[in-house]
């Protein structure tokens, strides 16, 4: 049997005034549901050592409707509430699984705007979509066609705080398979003066996004610290920040995506060093430049290709030290400063620091692959453990 990867296929779209309003009162209505629920199964825990589990928070929900406090929530579809409440068992799982940290109640201000409509709750005929509890369908911009005959089985509706629009379609994507194979293989040092150094020798540069509008940005943000809390003049100057944010966020996506795209369809394996990105944000002098170069995106988007294509993405242990390992003689030098960026070895051969990292990345890897090592690291949960390490988890409330 033939099966398909599902992907998400996500486009712009412009609401009349009824479906923004109705998609807002949703917004509101899934992050209220989900903060009670997790207050409920807080408390339960505390005070009476008493489990909750989604079904129960289910059957509370119906409870909530018939209340004459919280009648609202029936006025919305009720599929991206029950949409919540799964998603909730889902963080309490990896949560109790020590794979993420406990769940934590959603901000009005911060959270992320968005709705989940399961194949119940949406129709999708002729190319034209309608949500539950609307007559009309939304008004969404085909940027790029969907595969032919594709069917939704899983529509999401966001709004991100720049105030843009967008519905995001699930699908399994027949064009999705993997590709020939090739007997190519890279390795890939990150940086920040070039944000990519291959083993080829290739250096890419890093575009500096937000460099770009960092001027701009820190107007606008000075502008909005000058409006009054809860005006309409700071609401405004609000979106102003958000654009500029989306704007940068906008570019340096498209890039990664360009940028892993080729690496993925030009090569058979690919090495990576698993860094520890978290860590590295502590230290205030690199943190804005690593943010801005986005390294974790970078991986993401590698791996999740890497799968859809048939590549194979390796992780090289973080405390392999192959910025100071000769990659001609295999004579490990001393203490190298970052500031270092060329140095000669014993040996006599003078080693650019990034092109020596990515081929001893590279070496290291394709050992690693030879000898079928398992010891290709996970990255670490919020708790600093490694996703590798086997431990007993808690009980689940």
């Amino acid at each position: 049997m033939i099966t398909h990867v599902k992907r998400a296929f996500k486009y712009r779209f412009h609401p009349t005034d009824a479906q923004a309003a109705e998609l807002s009162r949703t917004f509101g209505c899934v992050r209220k549901v989900y903060n009670m629920a997790l207050q409920a199964r807080t408390e339960a825990w505390t005070l009476r050592a008493e489990r909750i589990n989604y079904n129960a928070t289910s059957a509370m929900l119906t409870a909530w409707k018939k209340t004459e406090e919280l009648a609202y929530l029936g006025d919305v579809s009720s599929v991206p509430l029950q949409q919540a409440l799964r998603h909730l068992q889902a963080a309490f799982t990896a949560f109790f699984g020590k794979r993420a940290e406990y769940p934590r109640f959603k901000s009005k201000k911060k959270s992320r705007r968005t709705a989940e409509y399961t194949t119940s709750a949406f129709r999708f005929c002729d190319g034209k979509l309608t949500l539950a509890k609307m007559s009309e369908p939304l008004d969404i911009v085909w940027s790029r066609p969907l595969p032919e005959g594709a069917q939704p089985s899983m529509v999401t509706v966001s709004q991100d705080p720049a105030g843009r629009w967008y519905v995001s379609l699930l699908v399994e994507d027949p064009n999705v398979k993997p590709l020939p194979t090739k007997d190519t293989a890279v390795g890939v040092d990150a940086g920040r003066n070039h944000l990519l150094t291959l083993s080829t020798g290739e250096k890419i540069t890093n575009p500096r996004h937000e460099r770009r509008d960092r001027t701009q940005l820190a107007r606008a943000q000075r502008e909005l610290s000058r409006k009054a809390n809860g005006s309409t003049n700071r609401e405004k100057a609000r979106r102003k920040v958000a654009r500029i944010h989306a704007r940068i966020a906008d570019r340096r996506r498209d890039h990664l995506h360009k940028l892993t795209t080729r690496l993925v369809r030009e090569n058979q394996t690919i090495v990576i060093e698993d860094l520890t990105v978290r860590n590295l944000l502590k230290n205030g002098r690199l943190a804005r430049a690593i943010s801005d170069a986005a390294w974790s995106e970078f991986r993401s988007m590698l791996e999740y290709k890497a799968q859809w294509y048939g590549r194979e993405v390796i992780a090289v242990d973080r405390w392999f030290p192959s910025s100071k390992l000769c990659s001609s003689c295999g004579r490990l030098q001393g203490t190298m400063p970052l500031h270092v960026r060329t140095w000669t070895c014993d040996c006599g051969v003078t080693h650019d620091r990034d092109r020596n990292a990515a081929k001893n990345l590279l070496a290291a890897g394709l050992a690693v692959s030879a000898c079928g090592a398992g010891v290709r690291p996970q990255r670490s949960t919020p708790g600093g453990q490694s996703a590798t390490k086997q431990e007993t988890p808690r009980r689940e409330p």
